[in-house]
């Protein structure tokens, strides 16, 4: 179980740390994700991308869901870059 762990884990590069992270208690300079965060965002992102949620309105709803707050332009970063991740696999 702790090589499980392990491959969870990712660097930390910035000061800021992403939403569906945490800083690792047992690992200094990594992050863990947060199942449940990360969940709730890729949910999220699929209402942004169809039109059924504003940016401004998942950003409410993800911290109603998750207790964690994320601003609208933090949200759009997430998303330009999924959406510029998936124009780039159609390309291959």
């Amino acid at each position: 179980m702790g090589m499980e762990k392990d491959l969870e884990l990712k660097r930390r590069t910035t000061s800021t740390i992403p939403f569906g992270y945490r800083e690792s208690e047992a690992v200094e300079g990594f992050l863990e994700p947060i199942e449940t965060e990360i969940k709730a965002l890729r949910e999220t992102k699929e209402h942004i991308m169809n039109g059924s949620l504003s940016l401004r309105g998942a950003a409410v709803q993800l911290e109603y869901s998750t207790g964690r707050r994320i601003s609208a332009q933090g949200l759009k970063k997430i998303v330009d870059k999924e959406r510029t991740k998936g124009l780039l696999d159609r390309r291959e």
